[in-house]
């Protein structure tokens, strides 16, 4: 793109908002582009340049503007600018770092070095001498914050491990009752901020314990809501936000799902027939191993993405009644495989075929194809750009906007118990009992 000072040089009209004629642009009275007009324009080139080619691209396009002059690059150091980018590309609504340009950055390094294998891993370790059953060990659910990951394990307890040090910080225990079956207590769901954690067991019961008295030596746990087996079914999956926590439920007819107020800890609604089918296999939960039932997961819209292995249902989580989008063909779907992210969710079908959908719409965003899930199964995550699976022993990337394959891990972490990502880290456990952590942006 080139630009100059006076009315007489060309110029190439910018694509999208700003496609208008020449003449009917606002300039200032020396025929200089105003500096607001610039900082818009920038931002339309980069958000356009992302949706198109990915969010890494942004910056190559933004570079293109910042050379046109001078005064044009004299906008590069505005933070408003910085500020509205890293919201709309990075999804970014506060700052971590000193300026709204360095978040950017380092957003934007750590997609790179998502796009290149570039990874610190860890195996993170733990005591393991309070554990009075083998199979407690085994991991059933991760959840990721800023700063924590959070291990829920088969025994019912929840292991916090800070992600700056690499080291197991607290460990919450849940209020015991009797168990109905050997894995009644196991967790099934943790809900996670920097401030506290929310996690669930598969007899229902919920419970909340703060980080901050953790991290003092202290670590007591509530129960907010003590669960009915019989009344309810059992509780196969729990995701949730800091606004809503949403459980998935098996085993009894029409209450497939229970959502909470995540600000008074109240339950605001039961209902839906989305695992009527699975309910036996839901009761076997609480005694054996058993294939996935569901799996829900939360998207950024305020929406619980749900599915089965012939359904899958958007739910509205401020109007509970309303279900915004559903699926409903007789396709297999891989449970263990559905994740979202912000406004997106994928599913690997039974064939192998992973695809990623807008939440909202449910229209295509691309699709690939995940070698050997078809026969044995997978289990996968994914964060704003990449998606993660596992799948014949080993740890697969591909990137979001077009399917396009990436690369393998290098290391290898056989049939994964449970896995998890955001836009800097992912975690994931094994049958071999061993935590996995890899760093993107060390």
């Amino acid at each position: 793109m080139s630009s100059s000072s006076s009315g007489g040089a060309r110029r190439r009209r910018p694509r999208g908002d700003f496609d208008t004629p020449s003449s009917s642009r606002r300039r200032a009275a020396n025929g200089v582009w105003p500096e607001p007009f610039i900082e818009a324009l920038a931002t339309q080139v980069a958000v356009d340049a992302s949706r198109s080619l990915g969010r890494i691209h942004a910056a190559a396009a933004l570079s293109n503007v910042f050379q046109v002059c001078s005064m044009w690059r004299a906008v590069s150091r505005s933070e408003l600018l910085w500020h509205r980018l890293t919201t709309q590309i990075w999804g970014r609504s506060f700052r971590l770092l000193d300026t709204w340009r360095d978040e950017y950055v380092y957003w934007h390094t750590t997609a790179c070095n998502f796009w290149r294998r570039r990874y610190l891993h860890t195996i993170l370790q733990f005591d393991q001498s309070d554990v009075d059953e083998p199979a407690g060990l085994m991991c059933r659910c991760l959840a990721l914050s800023l700063h924590y990951l959070a291990c829920g394990f088969a025994d019912g307890t929840v292991r916090l491990f800070d992600l700056t040090t690499r080291l197991h910080v607290a460990t919450f225990h849940p209020h015991h009752r009797d168990r109905l079956g050997l894995f009644s207590r196991a967790v099934s769901g943790i809900v996670i901020t920097d401030a506290c954690l929310v996690f669930a067991s598969v007899d229902g019961d919920v419970h909340v314990g703060i980080i901050a008295a953790a991290m003092n030596g202290v670590s007591p746990t509530r129960r907010v809501c003590e669960g009915n087996v019989m009344n309810d079914g059992v509780l196969v999956d729990f995701a949730g936000c800091d606004r809503w926590w949403v459980g998935l439920y098996a085993g009894v007819p029409g209450r497939t799902f229970h959502v909470w107020d995540g600000n008074t800890e109240e339950l605001v609604f039961v209902g839906g027939s989305l695992t009527d089918p699975e309910a036996v296999t839901g009761w076997h939960m609480l005694t054996e191993p058993t294939e996935p039932v569901g799996r829900v997961r939360v998207s950024n819209q305020e929406s619980a993405v749900a599915c089965t292995r012939l359904q899958l249902m958007v739910l509205d989580l401020r109007d509970q009644e309303v279900v915004l989008n559903e699926e409903e063909n007789g396709e297999v779907r891989i449970v263990t495989s559905m994740d979202v992210s912000n406004e997106r969710y994928i599913v690997v079908d039974g064939e192998g075929v992973g695809i990623v959908r807008r939440v909202d719409t449910m229209e295509e965003v691309c699709r690939f194809l995940v070698s050997g899930a078809g026969q044995r199964g997978a289990m996968g995550c994914i964060n704003m750009g990449y998606a993660v699976m596992n799948s014949s022993g080993a740890m697969k990337v591909w990137e979001i906007e077009h399917g396009q394959f990436l690369y393998r891990f290098r290391e290898r972490v056989g049939a994964a118990t449970a896995m998890v990502a955001n836009d800097r880290y992912v975690a994931a456990s094994g049958f071999d009992r061993r935590l996995h952590l890899w760093d993107f942006g060390a």
